[in-house]
């Protein structure tokens, strides 16, 4: 689908919702800059991550006016802009729900308090064109598999897939998740997700590094019966489950292109694939969670082969932490992306930066700092983006004011 018909397809959904008048959204269907086929990015990323799960970042509570959520979203981009940065990402499908009117799936219950309940204004529409009105790139956040935060099903909306589709969800950790085993599953929250990329001119799909859950000790994740069923032929369950994440991840980056093949697909994994001790191909570290083991997510495989844009992995950890080392994370992804086309970007733990419950090295505003001096020793490197809006804003002890003055002394344009 060309952009032009990306752009028509939105109008006629504005005129059918009608509703989206409210507040501002006039200007909602203004185009973004033209785009082209896959390229690597020409202008250094600078991004910051603005999360909705559990009200992280925004809105701040539940329940505020459509005024009031507004309000706050545009505060967020215009910090932004006062950070010189040049990228948002925005979390649009925290828990398989949506901020924009999706006929897949509910509206969030992090605007209204009410899952299903309309919020009385388009924030998706409305963060795209108020991103590109202050010459910033949106990337539309969605995480694939997370269904609740909870394990009861009645708790979700009565049209929720999930009640529609029980045998699709699998209680694990306190939460729920769609079974990524299931091929009808993976079609969904494609569906679900591309929605989003089909109605507004979003810059690029964006994933984090929830894949297979997390392990949590003592139990199983209950997929003994999509195995039994459809995991004939591979060496293990292990195998088993990595090849539906490489399905989802091909064929979601086939999906996307097909919908405009200038719009990017990143992902920002856990910042560890495996240890060398585990693997020769490994980072030199210690870590508790290796991706490929514990997510079943190959995420090494995904930037060597090529089928994603950009990776922002997650080196949430100081210069010199022992178990997993900045100093020795950045120059180990940059050897993976060395060669393909991906761009590298490093995710940074702005959060962590006073946080009493840190350790030392993070109670001094210079290491974010540091960690940018770091990391421009190696031209793979082409950006960072920062975790997570709140503390941009916040900036509890001048680590993020240390960084713009130390190496952002002018604005960038957007990585497009």
């Amino acid at each position: 689908m060309t952009r032009h018909t990306r752009q028509i397809t939105r109008r006629g959904f504005v005129t059918a919702a009608g509703a989206l008048a409210a507040l501002g959204t006039a200007g909602e269907a203004s185009a973004s800059p033209a785009r082209g086929r896959r390229r690597s990015c020409p202008e250094e990323f600078r991004g910051m991550w603005l999360a909705t799960v559990a009200n992280r970042d925004w809105p701040s509570r539940p329940g505020l006016t459509a005024a009031g959520q507004r309000a706050e979203l545009l505060a967020y981009l215009d910090r932004a802009v006062d950070r010189r940065l040049n990228t948002v990402i925005l979390q649009v499908r925290p828990t398989a729900d949506a901020l924009w009117p999706s006929p897949y799936e509910p509206w969030s219950a992090y605007l209204t308090g009410v899952q299903g309940r309309h919020p009385g204004w388009d924030p998706l529409g409305t963060a795209v064109a108020e991103a590109h009105a202050r010459g910033l790139e949106l990337h539309a956040w969605f995480n694939p598999y997370r269904v609740a935060g909870h394990t009861d099903p009645s708790r979700l909306v009565a049209d929720h897939p999930a009640r529609q589709h029980p045998e699709w969800v699998l209680p694990y950790g306190g939460k729920l998740y769609y079974n990524p085993g299931l091929p009808e599953v993976r079609a969904f929250v494609q569906d679900a997700m591309l929605d989003a990329v089909a109605r507004y001119p979003v810059d690029a799909v964006h994933w984090d590094d929830y894949f297979y859950p997390y392990p949590v000790a003592g139990e199983d994740f209950g997929d003994d019966a999509t195995y039994r069923r459809y995991g004939g032929g591979f060496a293990d369950r292990a195998a088993w489950r990595r090849h539906n994440i490489d399905l989802l991840v091909r064929e979601t980056a086939a999906r996307v292109k097909r919908i405009d093949p200038g719009i990017r697909f990143g992902i920002s994994p856990f910042g560890v694939w495996r240890n060398s001790s585990t693997d020769p191909l490994g980072s030199a570290t210690r870590a508790g969670v290796e991706t490929y083991d514990d997510l079943h997510a190959d995420t090494r495989k995904w930037v060597r082969q090529g089928w994603i844009d950009y990776v922002i992995p997650q080196l949430y950890w100081n210069i010199g932490f022992s178990a997993a080392d900045y100093a020795k994370l950045v120059p180990w992804w940059a050897g993976v992306a060395r060669g393909t086309g991906v761009d590298l970007f490093i995710g940074e733990a702005l959060y962590k930066a006073g946080d009493p419950a840190q350790p030392a090295p993070w109670q001094d505003p210079a290491e974010p700092s540091r960690h940018l001096t770091l990391a421009r020793r190696h031209p793979e490197v082409r950006g960072h983006c920062f975790f997570a809006a709140r503390e941009v804003v916040a900036d509890r002890i001048g680590a993020m004011a240390r960084v713009v003055a130390d190496h952002y002394p002018t604005r960038a344009r957007p990585p497009r």
